[in-house]
């Protein structure tokens, strides 16, 4: 496996934003969408006749989309600095300039607020005449979405304050603790047996080392950088979620899921029917993880060995032989996909290997509809890595078949969906990999896919849960312990992986680098994309036609409800049997893994 130091090292290319962090183009472009923003409050804030019939709404929403789709909050500025502060966390430089771009767009952002605050407002009889009135049918869901949101809304100068708070009540604080664990370095074992420093968002990887003592090493590292900010990360759940609970309180929210939901335009009734189907086989998870612990001779996996490999891959997986798997695979499922992922690679779109400062993980960013997507990857040359660029190109490819077919207004996906393209796209990377494997490959390659997926559908639910408790004991008694936090972690985390896997001393921490749990509820849709890309998996397979069908699905956007959208399909997310069809299919590559390991002699 060769050196990622040698390699070339493929970063943005942010020029399409701002050619530098000091661009003039910057106050310019400010100035610009302040005097847009400005003419458009001046043109209807006084007004109510667009709030009544149905000409003159077209008028103001054509107006609002071109606003969207051109200018938007900060002209790009803060799109701009928040990728440059992914790049270097460590740059109090970057971090002031994102936070100024920031606060800028919060001023337009008031200064516009009153127009869907407004529509918002609009009495129930009437909206009901608007949403059937023919010249407002391209706008019609986001006037769904925008009228289903009223119920919670506050008075608009009260709005406004929020949203100024938002910044230091809730997003320093999780660019606090996130700054401080992506600045550290430890000194770890990597897989030659060597001591090496590495950065914090680095040491992860060797986590699935077949080598014990690689991955205790890095256990420890981990361990030991957790352990130094549990105090700071005590402090910071507590005042997010207080701030979280004094806002609900506000809203008259009933419960503290209840706003993502709406957002995700999801009927909370379906996703506690998937997250209770989800729950109700968790014995799914604990059949793998004692049939993983079987696989490397142990009574019982410590907490972060739960994602070690099994069995060995053979070949590395740089950069280059990445992109050439990935190109065979997009090029047979659809011509549109290939020449997407081309232009990201051609065009600078991808960040690709760890370095100090640079945010961890991996993540798609977009920002207006007539802006370019950006991948971040923290690439390591593992088999993994390759699966990780397939999932964050698929969230990309979603998001460019949106901007052919929508308006800036229905551009996006809601977060209910949004990992289905992801986990489509990677599933048949997957498959590729399988399909030319040997019999001891290919155990080595279900174990991993099957790592993912546990931890996808049934690590992600019972994250959820997690959350769920941790805002419920929060409010009531108004602030918890780290000692507190980290039991009912290790509670929820239990009960998903099941007695073959030790809550190990240190676990307790592990919930303080979880971003996610930061977004509040927002986990529960990766399992929901991964049981909904399964059936769409399963069509393609079948037929490889039902493409197209994928491909409307992926450009619908934000244009209908989620429901709406695969019942046109054919789909049916409201029943449990849909979930459970999905979490059947994940126990029968468990059944497969379980009886090739039984005729390799491996148990």
């Amino acid at each position: 496996m060769s050196d990622v130091s040698s390699q070339v090292q493929p970063t943005w290319n942010l020029n399409d934003l701002f050619t530098s962090d000091t661009d003039p183009l910057m106050a310019q472009r400010r100035k610009e969408i302040g005097e847009k923003t400005c003419a458009f409050a001046r043109k209807w804030k006084e007004r109510t006749d667009y709030l009544e019939v149905p000409s003159v709404l077209r008028e103001a929403l054509d107006e609002y989309e071109q606003w969207s789709r051109t200018d938007g909050f900060a002209a790009g500025e803060a799109y701009y600095f928040s990728l440059r502060f992914a790049q270097d966390q460590t740059d109090p430089a970057i971090k002031a300039k994102m936070n100024l771009a920031e606060e800028f767009g919060k001023k337009l952002q008031n200064e516009i607020r009153f127009f869907e605050h407004s529509i918002a407002m609009i009495p129930e009889e009437r909206q009901k005449k608007l949403l059937e009135a023919e010249e407002l049918k391209p706008y019609r869901h986001f006037l769904e979405m925008t009228f289903a949101k009223a119920k919670y809304l506050l008075t608009e100068p009260e709005e406004k304050i929020l949203s100024m708070l938002g910044t230091t009540s809730y997003g320093n604080w999780i660019d606090m603790v996130e700054g401080f664990l992506n600045r550290e370095e430890r000194e770890v074992l990597d897989h030659d047996g060597k001591l090496v420093r590495k950065p914090f968002n680095e040491i992860f990887s060797l986590l699935k080392s077949r080598q014990k003592e690689v991955r205790d090493s890095a256990a420890t590292g981990i361990n030991s950088v957790l352990a130094q900010y549990a105090d700071v990360a005590e402090a910071e759940i507590n005042s997010v979620i207080n701030f979280r609970k004094t806002v609900d309180q506000l809203r008259n929210v009933d419960r503290p899921d209840r706003t993502r939901h709406i957002a995700d335009d999801m009927d909370t009734e379906v996703v506690d029917a998937a997250l209770a189907a989800v729950e109700r086989r968790f014995q799914i998870a604990h059949r793998y993880y004692a049939l993983k612990a079987k696989l490397i001779g142990v009574d019982r996996l410590a907490y972060h060995e739960r994602n070690v490999e099994v069995g060995e891959v053979h070949g590395s997986y740089t950069w280059d032989d990445s992109k050439a798997l990935i190109r065979k695979v997009f090029g047979r499922l659809d011509d549109e996909f290939l020449a997407v992922f081309n232009a990201f690679e051609s065009e600078g779109r991808f960040d690709v290997f760890p370095r100090k400062g640079k945010a961890g993980g991996a993540f798609c960013a977009h920002y207006l509809i007539t802006y370019p997507t950006y991948i971040l990857l923290n690439h390591t040359n593992q088999l993994y890595d390759v699966l990780v660029i397939a999932h964050e190109v698929g969230h990309g490819i979603n998001n460019e078949l949106i901007k052919k077919k929508q308006n800036s207004l229905h551009f996006g996906t809601p977060a209910s969906t949004a990992e289905v393209a992801s986990t489509f796209m990677e599933d048949f990377v997957f498959d590729e990999l399988l399909h030319s494997a040997d019999e001891e490959t290919r155990l080595a390659l279900l174990m991993l896919k099957m790592d993912e997926e546990i931890s996808t559908i049934f690590r992600q639910v019972a994250c959820y849960r997690f959350e769920q408790a941790l805002h419920e004991r929060i409010r009531s008694e108004g602030y918890l312990s780290k000692e507190d936090i980290g039991k009912l972690f290790q509670e929820n985390m239990a009960a998903y992986m099941g007695p073959s896997v030790e809550q190990s001393p240190g676990s307790e921490n592990w919930w303080i680098y979880w971003s996610h749990i930061r977004k509040f509820f927002y986990v529960y849709s990766y399992a929901t994309g991964l049981l909904i890309s399964k059936s769409l998996q399963a069509r393609v397979k079948a037929d490889a036609n039902e493409i197209g069908k994928v491909k409307e699905f992926l450009a619908a956007g934000r244009s209908a409800s989620p429901k709406d959208i695969f019942a046109a399909m054919g789909i049916d997310i409201t029943k449990a049997s849909f979930w459970d069809a999905g979490l059947q299919k994940v126990e029968d590559e468990l059944e497969k893994a379980d009886e090739l390991a039984k005729q390799l002699g491996k148990i």
